[in-house]
This record gives structure tokens, C-alpha cells and sequence, in this order.
């Protein structure tokens, strides 16, 4: 087992308190475009980058797979008109 674990946020800053594996994105959209940017820590690459539609209603569903995509230091999201993000990830 892979012990899967979620996170949500509403807000720039940290999902994780260390390394993890992000095996899905799902997130809420804004009434305006939009961008999730998921970063090894603070500052640090980033390693998902996805623009989100102009709508209230619109939702961002994003299945990785797979190993998921590793960081090796935290998952931390930058978001641009986001209501809300939410992750599955193991570690």
C-alpha cells in the first residue's frame, strides 16, 4: 500500500510538511483565468503548471499516475484566481 494522503488549500503556501509524490490535482476555478503552479518548496522548480479556464463553475481534474510527481522537499502551490485546491499524494 502507498498510503495515500490528501491536502486543500485556498491559499498560496505549503500542502505538505516534507517530500511526497502528487498522484492527482483536483482544484476549483475562479471567475476569471487562472494558473496552479506546484513547486519543490518554497522558491523552489516547479513541477506542475497548468492554466484554468474563466469560469465559476469549471473544475481542474488532473490524474498523474504512475510514481505521481516527486519533491523532494514539499509540495507548495502558487495560485493565480483559484477558489480551492486539493491533492492526493503519497510519503
Amino acid at each position: 500500500m502507498f498510503g495515500y494522503k490528501t491536502a486543500k488549500r485556498t491559499t498560496n503556501g505549503n500542502m505538505t510538511d516534507g517530500p511526497a509524490r502528487v498522484i492527482a490535482v483536483h482544484a476549483v476555478c475562479a471567475g476569471s483565468a487562472g494558473t496552479i503552479l506546484l513547486k519543490d518548496g518554497t522558491g523552489g522548480e516547479t513541477r506542475f503548471d497548468i492554466d484554468t479556464p474563466a469560469s465559476a463553475t469549471a473544475m481542474v481534474e488532473t490524474y498523474i499516475g504512475d510514481e505521481g510527481i516527486r519533491f523532494t522537499d514539499k509540495v507548495h502551490c502558487n495560485l493565480t484566481n483559484i477558489t480551492s485546491i486539493s491533492i492526493i499524494f503519497s510519503g
